[in-house]
């Protein structure tokens, strides 16, 4: 139907809004007390241009390439994201979708989906995990996604889920019991496509996290989850070095922002980094995940592969990143409106915008591939970088 798809990301988030209830929509756009981070990730892409050159006689383009051991028909990796009550098949939808578009899925550890049923519908599934409860506790979680087929391990240190949240993140029920129903129904009730959906599966969104249960156990719930991640002393180097060491394959650290964590996480021997500020959801104030890009690139990117996490809501902002020392990126909110907006269909169509916003930007800066850009396909105004870790904040 002709008002299911749209042309652009923006589109897919005026759908999503339109087609949510307010909690659930401003559950998916708010970040940490004043958005500060969350407005930087996106304008941080508009500061920056291109060089294009003209005459270059590209007339096909390979969007193709590999991470963590994956071969991937565009360089954008779904990242991980927690309970999706945006659609009732959730982390399923999405890992047909990347499926369907030759990518692959982050499943998150409080997702609504088992990993079971993530890797059926997407092979390529990297696993991710917070460092939430025992160390045997967190193993029981790497043996299940080993058992499932995950081929890779994403552990997330950039989340300190703020409760001061300024712009109207709203409150989530421990439950979705008949009190909390009754609670949030008014919100449902204007919102019919999304009541329906809802409606044929004859119970309300699930609030549970299964992956943070062994098969056969009773799932705790998100709140739960987040109780026992609450309570759990913060990992030290250390501990992300014995978790490395416990996962055969690859292995990537979500949340460095500075080059000297860069480096340490090369030194613990992680496969790959995501130069990530949890989507404007950890510490207010942190810049721009892609000002902090090319300093860390240039200290680690020989040594290990690198995703960028933060701001993506084009195709262009894809190839900005990669010039700028990026493998992939990932990308959260952009997929999550195209599965409010429509479903798995609807992940396909961010996809595929995205796609063709790398096959048009890399014709006009006359690259047959993403792996051909280079720094000095982008203008970097002067100031726009942060160097952090390294002593002092300077220009790129």
């Amino acid at each position: 139907m002709a008002d299911e798809w749209f042309e652009t990301v923006a589109a897919a988030q005026a759908l999503a809004r339109k087609r949510l209830p307010k909690p659930v929509y401003m559950a998916l756009v708010a970040g940490s007390e004043a958005g500060v981070t969350v407005e930087d990730n996106i304008a941080a892409f508009t500061e920056l241009g291109f060089a294009p050159h003209i005459a270059a006689g590209v007339a096909n383009r390979d969007l193709s390439t590999s991470f963590m051991g994956q071969e991937l028909a565009l360089p954008v990796v779904i990242s991980p994201t927690g309970v999706q009550g945006v659609d009732p098949e959730g982390e399923v939808a999405v890992a047909r979708a990347a499926a369907a578009r030759g990518t692959a899925m982050g499943l998150s550890s409080f997702a609504s989906k088992s990993v079971d049923e993530v890797v059926a519908a997407n092979p390529k599934t990297f696993f991710q995990v917070y460092w939430c409860g025992s160390r045997d506790d967190i193993l029981l979680r790497l043996d299940r996604a080993r058992a499932a087929g995950a081929v890779g391990l994403i552990l997330t240190l950039d989340w300190s889920f703020s409760h001061g949240r300024d712009w109207g993140s709203p409150q989530i029920p421990e439950q979705m019991n008949l009190r909390a129903v009754l609670k949030y129904a008014p919100s449902a009730v204007v919102k019919p496509r999304w009541l329906s959906r809802w409606a044929k599966t004859l119970r309300p969104p699930s609030l549970e996290a299964p992956n943070m249960s062994q098969p056969g156990e009773a799932p705790p719930t998100f709140f739960g989850a987040y109780g026992q991640w609450l309570m759990t002393p913060p990992p030290t180097w250390e501990d992300v070095a014995w978790l490395r060491s416990q996962w055969d394959g690859p292995f990537l650290l979500k949340g460095v922002m500075r080059v000297d964590d860069a480096r340490r996480a090369v030194d613990a021997g992680v496969t790959a980094i995501s130069v990530s500020n949890h989507g404007g959801n950890n510490l207010d104030s942190t810049p721009a995940s892609v000002r902090a890009l090319p300093a860390i690139a240039d200290a680690v990117g020989d040594s290990i592969e690198i995703a960028l996490d933060g701001g993506i809501r084009r195709g262009s902002d894809v190839v900005k990143a990669l010039a700028l020392g990026a493998d992939v990126v990932l990308i959260g909110r952009a997929y999550l409106w195209g599965l409010a907006a429509n479903g798995q269909a609807g992940v396909e169509n961010v996809l595929d915008i995205i796609r063709g916003g790398i096959d048009s930007a890399l014709l006009g800066l006359g690259r047959g591939s993403v792996r051909e850009l280079v720094r000095e396909d982008v203008l970097i105004p002067e100031g726009f970088g942060r160097a952090l870790g390294v002593g002092s904040t300077v220009p790129v």
